[in-house]
């Protein structure tokens, strides 16, 4: 079913007024859900808006900027850190910022809130009257920080110990997988009496059927030589991009390969800058420039011309809270290489629909060499992987299991 469309008298008859509180509305993962949260809701005949403290009109999904969503923006001039530092507690005050505006200064009025990412705002939505707060718990934050010093350690505990509070006041918290669902309990154990659900986030199904528009060579791409992978993540360092192109060194010692490394890229983006020269500058290292090609935010058409030419999908995060970019590949019959933890253990059946490997470049470019020698197992695990997603991440079930969560009573 197309995102955009109504489901044409699927509506209830009590139509609800649901606003959306999302730190920035860019075009990752996070983003993704709550936008498709946003249509699906939209879908059933509610009113949506979504409030955020960050919407860069070159950098986001389209639905939030042709009028299908409407997008109010406030505090963006507040700093997104300090001296490039302090990012959880800036982020923590952008959010409570937005809770503030949305509770005391709009006119909006909402029945049902919905937020996600940073939890100490929820407190704050719930002295919006008569409103339900649902937190979508993508990663607990306190789980994604990396070990320091006492100072840091300082800094951390009111932040640890607000987002382990502040989560627990929501009326419900979702979370993307059983996976995260696990690292919630171990991360929050005074919440053991909050109950979970598992929200699996949606890609378009019909994305297979629709036209496609453009070509390699206007991304860039001359002509690749061997089979051809696509690894499709935000240019960040926690997505392990190295890992991919170590396996195609190894890989192309082998058989002829050519890796497309696509994603999110924002300028703004300290990491995302570096990151980017990181990885071109290993790639001339490793002897494999001319078979990786680089393709900075490709959009929605690019992202499916993409996915559609290439023999198999390459994703390289360990321990991925649950990964959309796999649910994408199965969609548009490709088959997913990824590692054996997190999240993908759940979307991808290991030998039917990809291959789970250990997070090392050896195993990653026996996978490759496999499916590159292998063009009809790389078939039929697309295929099988199109069947998994259409029973487990369609449209359809993805609307029905938000409205039933959120509008249940308790």
């Amino acid at each position: 079913m197309d995102r955009n469309k109504d489901d044409g008298g699927g509506g209830d008859a009590a139509v609800s007024r649901v606003c959306m509180v999302h730190l920035d509305l860019g075009v990752g993962g996070a983003e993704r859900l709550m936008v498709d949260a946003a249509l699906a809701l939209r879908s059933r005949g509610h009113t949506v808006h979504i409030v955020t403290t960050h919407h860069d009109p070159k950098h986001c999904f389209p639905e939030t900027l042709d009028g299908t969503l409407k997008v109010t923006t406030v505090g963006d001039w507040l700093p997104r850190s300090i001296l490039g530092r302090l990012y959880a507690l800036c982020s923590y005050l952008r959010m409570v910022f937005a809770a503030i505006y949305l509770v005391w200064f709009s006119d909006l009025q909402p029945d049902v809130i919905i937020c996600d990412q940073v939890s100490a705002c929820v407190p704050i939505l719930r002295m919006c009257r008569n409103a339900r707060v649902v937190f979508y718990c993508h990663f607990p934050d306190l789980m994604l920080s990396k070990p320091g010093g006492l100072l840091k350690r300082i800094y951390r505990w009111p932040i640890d110990a607000l987002e382990q509070w502040s989560t627990g006041c929501a009326h419900r918290v979702l979370v993307n997988s059983r996976f995260t669902g696990e690292v919630f309990r171990q991360a929050f154990p005074r919440l053991s009496h909050v109950p979970l659900r598992v929200l699996y986030p949606t890609a378009s199904l019909s994305s297979v059927e629709r036209p496609l528009e453009g070509t390699l060579e206007e991304l860039g791409i001359d002509k690749p030589q061997g089979a051809l992978f696509l690894s499709l993540n935000r240019f960040e360092r926690k997505k392990s991009l190295a890992l991919a192109l170590k396996a195609v060194e190894l890989a192309s010692r082998e058989v002829p390969v050519h890796l497309i490394m696509a994603g999110g890229y924002d300028p703004e983006c300290r990491e995302n800058v570096e990151h980017w020269d990181e990885l071109v500058s290993l790639a001339e290292q490793l002897g494999v420039g001319q078979r990786v090609s680089f393709v900075r935010s490709p959009s929605e058409p690019a992202k499916r011309l993409l996915l559609h030419t290439c023999r198999a999908v390459v994703y390289t995060p360990a321990g991925e809270h649950f990964g959309i970019v796999p649910v994408e590949a199965m969609c548009m019959r490709r088959a997913v290489v990824a590692c054996d933890s997190g999240g993908p253990t759940e979307t991808v059946l290991h030998g039917e629909t990809g291959l789970l490997c250990a997070p090392t470049p050896e195993a990653f470019a026996a996978a490759l060499v496999r499916l590159a020698r292998d063009r009809s197992l790389a078939q039929e695990m697309g295929e099988r992987g199109r069947e998994r997603a259409e029973t487990l991440f369609s449209w359809d079930r993805f609307v029905r299991e938000l409205h039933q969560v959120v509008f249940e009573e308790e």
